[in-house]
């Protein structure tokens, strides 16, 4: 543990325990589906907060990707604001934008501490990839929610593929193919849903496997919650309540479209 993240580390072990007082209890289902002895890549819904909440209590002996900007006190503002809250009502966004500067220290100290490794878009990708490389060869799954602003159906929206790119570096450095595990975090209902893996080609293209993987990937996480109970989806874009989808929306649209037909 380095100097910064043992400064401070009982009050994060308190907030941490504040934290799961107050969350929704969950537990995880299909753990038949992670293999055992090997660490996989674990790929699911970001589910606002409840994401990296949950990855950080309930998925042991892993690390979660976490934005860099949400790990420095300057970059937080901009950032929390633009991900979290743009979209608010106008009325509203003032107190929105203020609340981005007051949370800046909080997520500097909490996402420090926590079991992240930051993620960034420029020339520092390098070094989240290693230290993702790293903590796999040492035998630690990493926790990946790779949505961003496009829907692509009523439970997700797409993900952001590069992150794939890993397997690929992997696999030339240490001969291993590795497992990525469609994950559906599903507060509403109490769980963290873990589906059936796919595993990386290293002798094909690697473009292809991009696409090959996050579209299965997405699909898994889209099976996954359509296959449970009727609930409310935690939709990634920071929406009204009112707008929350449920996970048999796609039920209607499809019944529509045959009436339509």
């Amino acid at each position: 543990m380095n100097k910064k993240k043992k400064w401070g580390y009982p009050l994060f072990l308190a907030i941490k325990w504040t934290v799961w007082l107050f969350h929704a209890k969950m537990k995880v289902y299909g753990k038949a589906n992670l293999p055992e002895n090997e660490a996989v890549i674990l790929v699911g819904n970001h589910s606002h907060m409840s994401g990296p909440i949950c990855s950080e209590i309930y998925l042991k002996n892993s690390l979660t990707w976490c934005a860099g900007e949400m790990m420095s006190t300057p970059d937080v503002p901009a950032y929390a604001y633009r991900d979290f809250w743009a979209e608010k009502p106008k009325a509203l966004r003032p107190f929105y934008k203020a609340l981005s500067y007051i949370i800046a220290p909080i997520s500097d100290f909490v996402f420090n501490r926590a079991d992240t490794i930051p993620v960034y878009h420029d020339s520092r990708i390098l070094s989240t990839f290693r230290s993702t490389m790293n903590a796999l060869n040492e035998g630690q799954s990493i926790v990946i929610f790779p949505e961003h602003d496009k829907p692509r159906n009523n439970i997700i929206c797409d993900f952001q593929d590069k992150f794939i790119d890993i397997a690929k570096l992997y696999a030339s450095r240490y001969g291993k193919e590795l497992l990525f595990v469609p994950i559906y975090i599903a507060p509403r209902l109490n769980g963290i849903f873990i589906g059936e893996g796919v595993r990386y080609n290293k002798d094909s293209e690697p473009s292809e496997e991009r696409v090959r993987i996050c579209e299965y990937l997405m699909d898994g996480v889209t099976s996954i919650a359509r296959s449970l109970p009727e609930h409310t989806v935690l939709p990634y874009k920071n929406v009204a309540k009112r707008y929350y989808p449920k996970n048999t929306d796609y039920e209607r649209e499809v019944a529509d479209e045959k009436a339509r037909g």
